[in-house]
């Protein structure tokens, strides 16, 4: 026992004495220094100005003086469809059957005087037979078809009103990149509606219009435009009007981020020559034209990538005689440069046949210029006159009630007669022409188509209010 306590007190010994040296190196020899590390926070500050949202554009203006001169525009046109009896033996004995089709239509217009002038897109009146106007107010009126232009999409109508509210003219060709712009129209028959975006993108070419002379320049927005918007303003700050919306770019068919406009540059001498002419008088260089790209500068060992190069003269245009030649560059048109030739196209468009323009052009590293006499498309100087007018009539649709009572199934009805070859033919006021040379007429337009595309004799073949059947031929020719 006295063994174990002598272990047990040398064992306590020697726990408390190295308590005791733990506590001696600690206090003497090792002193933890504590450190408080102060971080300094380095922020940029920038100062905004205090009242920036007046830095932002004041829309509101543009918005409430173009509402009022936008409309909204509906058609209707009646179109014969066939259908099946759904047994294919009676269908092989008595043929299909003819039925009446009502197609309904809607779009935008733009009021461009106070007495009834409106500017719209040919796709939205095209085929059609009855055209209503729709204005801000809710009044209404029958719309008549002044002319259309295909190869731009423009259509001008007119309704009988005095004292409309109305847009001017604005300047296209002053637009910038970045500016902000207004599109106004009827989207989804949503009247009076207006969206904001600014000018992306100018001298878009798209190839939508079909038409052998089409004349493609659009101004791209990112202004929400959607079907019922085309024929509606694209105005600017000012609220003056810089294009007429057209297209969208889209896989499913409403907005997904890109509009097209055509410019006002080309809309104001197209409703000009309507006006005047009931026709739009097309000024042609006859030339086959493409853009400069990299592979054409390379070859041309031209400093820039940029304007228009002539693939082909057309031989008796006014190119040709002029002295412009295939390979030629243009690069400017009556002092203003032309670097792409949707650009050349919309500088062009704006003259009639007749007109001299001072073209640049760029041949073996030099430039040199050239005064061109632009033609029309017939390859003379002369107006072209609307055929309608030669004819000397004017027309309207014929009823179903009264296609019903003289058991016609198209027809059109001449609602005035003057001077002109219809008269000098034989025809009679209130006479209904059902077709012309064999192909059927439901609509003036059809008329006006199939008078147009016609070579030599006319066939024109109708029926008067009292059931008399008649026929006449005449031609165009003087």
């Amino acid at each position: 026992m006295k063994k174990i306590g002598r272990i047990s007190l040398t064992f306590l010994l020697v726990i408390a004495g190295a308590f005791v040296a733990v506590w001696a190196y600690s206090t003497f020899f090792d002193k933890t220094q504590v450190v408080t590390i102060k971080e300094e926070q380095a922020a940029r500050y920038i100062n905004l100005p205090a009242n920036s949202e007046q830095q932002l554009p004041d829309l509101t203006f543009a918005a409430q003086k173009s509402v009022h001169a936008v409309v909204h525009i509906a058609t209707q046109s009646v179109r014969t469809g066939q259908w099946s009896s759904g047994n294919p033996f009676l269908d092989e004995f008595f043929g299909l059957r003819s039925q009446p089709e009502v197609r309904q239509g809607f779009g935008s217009g733009v009021i461009m005087s106070e007495d009834g002038f409106i500017i719209t897109n040919n796709h939205v009146i095209e085929n059609a037979q009855n055209i209503k106007v729709i204005l801000n107010d809710k009044r209404e009126f029958e719309a008549r078809l002044v002319g259309a232009d295909p190869s731009t999409d423009i259509a001008l109508l007119k309704v009988e009103a005095e004292d409309l509210p109305y847009l001017t003219y604005g300047n296209s060709d002053n637009l910038q990149l970045g500016e902000w712009v207004l599109a106004v129209g009827n989207p989804f028959n949503l009247t009076s509606t207006v969206t904001a975006g600014i000018i992306s993108a100018q001298g878009r070419n798209l190839g939508i219009n079909q038409d052998q002379y089409r004349i493609e320049s659009f101004i791209q927005t990112d202004a929400a435009v959607n079907p019922g918007n085309s024929g509606g303003a694209l105005v600017n700050q000012q609220g003056n009007l810089v294009g007429i919306n057209t297209a969208i770019a889209s896989r499913t068919g409403s907005f997904t981020g890109y509009s097209f406009a055509v410019p006002v540059s080309i809309v104001k001498k197209v409703v000009e020559d309507l006006k005047e002419f009931g026709e739009v008088q097309r000024a042609l260089l006859g030339v086959n034209i493409g853009d400069v790209n990299a592979e054409i500068a390379e070859e041309l060992n031209l400093d820039k990538v940029e304007g228009v190069y002539i693939g082909g003269v057309v031989e008796n245009g006014a190119a040709n005689e002029a002295g412009l030649k295939e390979k030629d560059v243009i690069i400017s048109v009556d002092g203003e440069k032309t670097k792409t030739a949707a650009e050349l196209q919309e500088k062009v468009s704006q003259y009639r046949p007749g007109d001299d323009v001072d073209i640049v052009v760029i041949r073996d590293n030099e430039k040199k210029q050239f005064t061109v006499t632009l033609r029309n498309k017939h390859g003379d100087t002369e107006i072209v006159r609307d055929n309608m007018t030669v004819l000397g009539a004017e027309f309207e649709a014929v009823s179903n009630n009264v296609k019903q009572e003289l058991g016609i199934r198209s027809g059109i009805m001449i609602t005035k007669l003057e001077k002109g070859k219809l008269k000098d033919a034989g025809l009679e006021k209130g006479f209904i022409i059902t077709s012309v040379n064999k192909k059927p007429i439901y609509e003036v337009g059809d008329f006006k188509r199939e008078v147009g595309n016609a070579r030599g004799g006319i066939l024109v073949e109708g029926v008067y209010p009292n059931g008399e059947s008649a026929y006449y031929v005449f031609g165009l020719e003087n």
